[in-house]
């Protein structure tokens, strides 16, 4: 067993809902590997200390502007699966708030413990700013970033259009500094077979502007897309991100026939909001 494929486990481990075989390949690999093991100690004191966190509440996603245009195409799709949907009850309702897959448990539980520390270490402070955060809330600050980027990384790849939205939802939180979090968003952008996926992908990327590496594959990206809608949220973007450097390529697409007639305007538009 390899490091990248212990770190996939971990939070199973924990959770005790490994295979015994599995477990042993797992606990053999520990045994073996210095790291992994102080990082399997780590997350198991993250994980025993859940039990003291009282409860926190989520931070809410702020999407750039141009996602509410495209909004409602989507909300119609989502209202029919609603629909024909079993009716559940309050409690069912209630479960259903907390993640079935253990990934998606340890992650939720350990930003909710990360919440729990930073509100107890301000109560015990009466409220006052510290010069500095201690070690120990840095540290588990660097801990609740990295299971955020394994989870949007994993959530990703899955087969359901939905657990991929997921994936892109964690993806907002990443820092701009994270190029694995940016490959990931850019294929999919690319290559995802949902249309709602890579909009919203194309909105997470708003986070990356900075990257002159993610601009110029916005830039290439236009003529890749099949669906107008991704590449009007493509050219959308990088009129966000004032980005002049795409405008020959804008122009070239403003020529091209082959193109559809609205990206194409669209395309000559945004020329001219570059200038």
């Amino acid at each position: 067993m390899t490091c990248d494929e212990a770190k996939l486990l971990l939070s199973e481990y924990w959770s005790e809902s490994l295979g015994e075989a599995q477990e042993l390949a797992f606990e053999g690999h520990l045994a073996s590997c210095e790291a992994c093991r102080e990082e399997a100690e780590r997350l198991g004191q993250i994980w025993k200390n859940l039990a003291l966190i009282p409860g926190a509440a989520a931070k809410d996603f702020e999407p750039s502007a141009n996602l509410r245009a495209r909004f409602y195409e989507t909300l119609g799709a989502y209202r029919q699966g609603l629909d024909s949907a079993p009716k559940r009850g309050w409690r069912e309702r209630l479960a259903a708030l907390w993640p079935a897959q253990p990934v998606y448990q340890m992650a939720a539980a350990a930003a909710m413990l990360a919440i729990g520390v930073g509100v107890g270490y301000e109560i015990r402070s009466g409220g006052a700013v510290p010069v500095s955060p201690q070690p120990e809330v840095a540290q588990l600050r660097d801990e609740v970033s990295n299971m955020r980027q394994m989870v949007a990384l994993s959530l990703l790849q899955q087969q359901s259009a939905g657990e991929r939205l997921r994936g892109v939802s964690y993806a907002y939180q990443a820092p701009a500094s994270d190029t694995q979090v940016l490959t990931a968003l850019l294929a999919t952008v690319n290559n995802d077979e949902s249309t709602s996926v890579r909009l919203s992908a194309v909105d997470a990327l708003h986070a990356f502007g900075a990257s002159p590496v993610m601009r110029a594959a916005v830039i290439q990206s236009i003529r890749k897309q099949q669906t107008p809608l991704v590449q009007i949220a493509l050219i959308d973007l990088l009129v966000d991100l004032k980005e002049k450097e795409a405008a020959p390529e804008l122009a070239e697409i403003a020529k091209d026939e082959k193109i559809n007639e609205s990206v194409r305007q669209h395309a000559q538009e945004a020329i001219g909001k570059l200038k």
